[in-house]
């Protein structure tokens, strides 16, 4: 090479992917997908559920300033957290099996990437026209036609940016009051910023980063190969059936009539007669786009299909595949599905003993007692009552573990203490053991405090120690 040529560039510059329009089983799972998933999102937040008076009415709330999630009839607090740490992990466990059963199906189904560029490509389409259009227009220069084209599909991707932050930021406030304060510009700022940041990101990854987030940003396909054994399902191109490639009815072709149908109708821009890829997401479009035209010269369909690296070589000496249903559940996944559904049991059950109120005692140890003018010793407790539920409740404080303990609340009647309505009560506990008892002669002895609701007599102990003055 000369001095004076410039070095060969190590990267190739992006050639932008416009799909083509394609019908079948798969586009149409895809298009029913893509409205429950987006109708799900979109709607969620603007469903009501009545929890009674001073309670937000909002189904599905992420309250930060109460530090609670609802959901439904489920009120999560923070120190619950494990709740949704248990959903974190049933999410994950999830992905594995699906992967496991049949590779990368989230990607190319249900992964937000994927279902906003579905949705952005639609739009492309219904603006600038199927696969030709779209290419002659990104090849021909500016004029007036393609800048009227263009700027209209980037105002209605926009639209679809700003109601996807809008969407996301209702979800963490009341969402008619947050949309009245939006459009009133009263809202916090937080809300704008938040709406801008995902509106743009919204427009970047939809309109125009598409694939390369899959092939570069996202660590799923990188990792999946663990996930996958000789058993996964995949979109795969049976090379046996349609090599040699050739015209129709050409001599000693094979059933591919490389009318490269799978190449354009492909999200991602891949070529599956190529074999397995990172960039393939399994949207099985190529499936539908081959079966098209296979029915269309009279050859099976299939030629692109799922297939498992198990069954390629029984297929290829003319055998038949395994059963789908002896590729699903296998000992693999079988292991994912209990492990799974181990731990939903288990967050059931855990959401259901949870008990309706949670209390936090703390000894105060400045100083550890008092003696009082008759002998008897004196300790003291600050008791935090947590109220779960959505009416005021009261509590009734009692100790055992010692004879003759006497119970008192500070600014209470007695030993019963008023909690509000889903909220948190600290109260100071006085305990006091007569003189010459074992409480008061002894150092140090174990106790437990009691607290009860007096309405559903739900009890909850807390161990503790009292301190007397010993011998």
């Amino acid at each position: 090479m000369s001095s004076t040529e410039p070095a060969p560039s190590l990267y190739a510059a992006r050639e932008p992917v416009f799909p083509r329009r394609v019908s079948g089983r798969f586009r149409r799972l895809k298009w029913v997908l893509m409205a429950v998933t987006l109708g799900i999102y979109y709607v969620t937040p603007w469903l009501r559920w009545d929890r009674g008076p001073g309670m937000p009415d909002q189904a599905v709330l992420v309250d930060l300033a109460g530090r609670r999630f609802f959901f439904f009839m489920i009120e999560i607090w923070p120190h619950e957290f494990y709740f949704v740490a248990g959903l974190l992990i049933m999410a994950g466990l999830g992905l594995f099996l699906f992967t496991a059963a049949l590779g990368r199906v989230w990607c190319g189904y249900a992964c937000p990437q994927t279902v906003w560029t579905d949705l952005f490509i639609l739009v492309e389409r219904w603006v600038e026209g199927d696969r030709n259009a779209r290419l002659r227009l990104w090849h021909q220069r500016w004029d007036a036609r393609k800048a009227r084209l263009r700027l209209t599909k980037w105002a209605l991707w926009l639209v679809i940016g700003l109601a996807t932050g809008g969407a996301w930021v209702f979800y963490f406030a009341d969402a008619p009051t947050l949309a009245r304060d939006l459009l009133a510009g009263q809202a916090h700022p937080v809300a704008y910023t938040t709406m801008a940041i995902l509106t743009a990101t919204t427009f970047a990854f939809g309109g125009f980063a598409r694939e390369q987030i899959c092939i570069y940003a996202c660590p799923w396909p990188r990792i999946q190969a663990a996930m996958m054994d000789e058993n996964t399902l995949t979109v795969s191109y049976r090379d046996w059936r349609g090599e040699p490639r050739g015209k129709l009815r050409a001599e000693g072709a094979g059933d591919c009539i490389d009318c490269r149908a799978c190449v354009n109708v492909c999200p991602m821009g891949i070529d599956i007669r190529d074999g397995q890829q990172l960039a393939c997401i399994t949207c099985a479009l190529c499936i539908d786009a081959c079966n098209d035209t296979m029915d269309r010269i009279g050859k099976p369909r299939d030629l692109v299909g799922y297939l498992a690296l198990r069954d390629e070589a029984v297929e290829r000496a003319g055998g038949h595949p395994r059963q789908l249903w002896r590729h699903v559940f296998r000992p693999r996944t079988l292991v994912y599905t209990t492990l799974w559904a181990g731990i939903g049991v288990g967050l059931v059950v855990a959401l259901f003993l949870r008990s309706p109120f949670d209390v936090n005692v703390a000894p105060v140890r400045n100083p550890l007692f008092v003696t009082l003018a008759d002998g008897a010793i004196r300790n003291t407790y600050e008791i935090r009552l947590r109220n779960k539920q959505a009416a005021p409740r009261d509590f009734r404080l009692s100790a055992d573990g010692l004879p003759g303990l006497t119970v008192t609340a500070e600014g209470a009647e007695g030993a019963t203490v008023r909690v509000p309505a889903d909220a948190t009560g600290e109260v100071r506990l006085y305990l006091v053991a007569p003189a010459g008892s074992p409480g008061a002669t002894t150092e140090r002895s174990d106790i437990a405090i009691w607290i009860e609701d007096t309405a559903s007599r739900d009890r909850v102990g807390t161990d503790t120690v009292f301190h007397g003055r010993g011998n």
